[in-house]
């Protein structure tokens, strides 16, 4: 019998799969890859990464230095900022904030 899982688990896959697969199956990307990876999966937030200077931002914000690849690690950062953003913004109690964090 297969097993079903659930739309959490059916994201976190995606999310894992889709990094792996911008970044040819490697343990990292560079920041052309995340660029193209983020146009086509995460295309809302795509404008915050279109200039050099922009691209730099979001990079320092995931903890990436300049000219370091961007880790898995990285990525997840900028997910959970994401996530929290959204959750803000959309939850339908407005008194109610998430206030996630990364270790």
């Amino acid at each position: 019998m297969a097993t079903k899982y659930s739309d959490l688990e059916l994201a976190l896959n995606s999310l894992v799969t889709e990094f792996h697969k911008a970044a040819d199956d490697g343990a990292t990307m560079n920041a052309s890859q995340f660029q193209t990876m983020i146009s086509n999966q995460l295309p809302a937030y795509a404008k915050t990464v279109e200039t050099e200077a922009s691209l730099g931002d979001v990079l320092k914000q995931m903890g990436v230095e300049k000219d370091q690849d961007i880790s898995f690690e990285n990525f997840w950062t900028l997910i959970n900022s994401q996530a929290v953003s959204l959750f803000d913004s959309t939850h339908k109690e407005k008194n109610v904030k998430c206030t996630c964090t990364l270790q």
